[in-house]
């Protein structure tokens, strides 16, 4: 097969036949290669709280690792910066949208900056180019000139939604494990623990279950550690799960710093409210269960009950008039 095969709408439509089925195999094979991450995973998070350390420690008045990092900037930082694409793009809620997607560095800001630049264009090109050689004269000169437009905007918000899918795959983790986390936090501050080494002794067990949320209470447990503000390390991990119930949580710790309240019973009244919050959306989503059964009932089930009740009597019928 060449090129001008693939160019075809019969040759495009079995690419992405073929494509979709590797992605199915791998989808199902992916968790069967997956080995543990944990330990990756929590190298990174070990890095991140050096950076934390030397962050600090700039912060002190030592601006010259800082200086140092900034002497050789790469291609796509001389590109973000010389286009102020910061500004342009709202740097600080990108960064805040990266870190809720578990990318923390300066580094992946620089790359998503620059993905929300250059993905239009490529993006544009493709569509007008594939426009273009597949339909050739077919169509007017405005629907190739509609296609680029049309590319140019899919690959605009393309990277806004592929991190905002990353945010929604680690909240979902973040909320299924956080009734356990929060129970064996109450546990380990009712036994006589600090806050710290109750953070943890959670990040450690519940990493099993979570690895997101076991990344965010370690680097929490970083931050008690170097930051001066012992609220701001707090606020930083309502901030990074962006998650309602840790928001809460997060309050709570804040105020027994502000105002030395115990701990344990504040702690035990938020968990038996997230257990209480996970029962009723669970009875929600029951409820919700039916009207969506109702379509897919229709298209697929009773066409089927259809042919094997009436599939019978049809034939012996036909058989009858031959």
């Amino acid at each position: 097969m060449d090129l001008e095969f693939f160019m075809k709408p019969e040759g495009l439509i079995t690419l992405l036949v073929g494509v979709s089925a590797f992605a199915t195999i791998l989808t199902v094979a992916a968790p069967l290669l997956q080995g543990d991450q944990m330990k990756a995973r929590m190298k990174s998070i070990m890095t991140e709280r050096e950076r934390l350390k030397a962050a600090h420690r700039a912060a002190l008045g030592n601006e010259a690792g800082r200086l140092r990092d900034r002497a050789n900037p790469g291609l796509l930082t001389q590109l973000v910066e010389g286009l102020n694409l910061r500004k342009l793009f709202e740097a600080e809620s990108s960064r805040d949208g990266l870190r809720q997607a578990g990318y923390r560095s300066d580094r992946h800001l620089v790359y998503f900056l620059a993905a929300r630049l250059i993905t239009p264009f490529i993006l544009g090109i493709v569509f007008f180019v594939y426009s273009t050689q597949v339909f050739g004269d077919k169509i007017p000169t405005n629907m190739r000139f509609a296609a680029l437009i049309i590319g140019l905007v899919a690959g605009y918000y393309l990277p806004a939604l592929y991190i905002k899918s990353k945010i929604d795959r680690r909240q979902l983790s973040i909320k299924r494990a956080w009734s356990d986390a929060l129970d064996l936090l109450l546990i380990c501050v009712e036994s006589g623990m600090s806050i710290e080494a109750a953070l943890q002794r959670v990040a450690r067990e519940i990493g099993s279950q979570s690895v997101p949320l076991a990344e965010e209470l370690t680097l929490t447990c970083a931050e008690l550690s170097y930051l001066p503000d012992r609220r701001k390390a707090f606020e930083n991990l309502g901030k990074r799960t962006g998650v309602t119930t840790v928001k809460s949580v997060v309050t709570s710790l804040i105020q027994s710093e502000r105002y030395g309240t115990p701990v344990g019973q504040a702690l035990r009244v938020l968990a038996q409210e997230n257990r209480d919050m996970r029962m009723q959306e669970a009875e929600r989503r029951a409820a919700a269960l039916p009207p969506k059964l109702t379509v897919p009932m229709m298209l697929f089930f009773l066409p089927v009950i259809f042919i094997v009740i009436l599939g019978p009597s049809i034939i012996l019928v036909m058989a009858l008039r031959h």
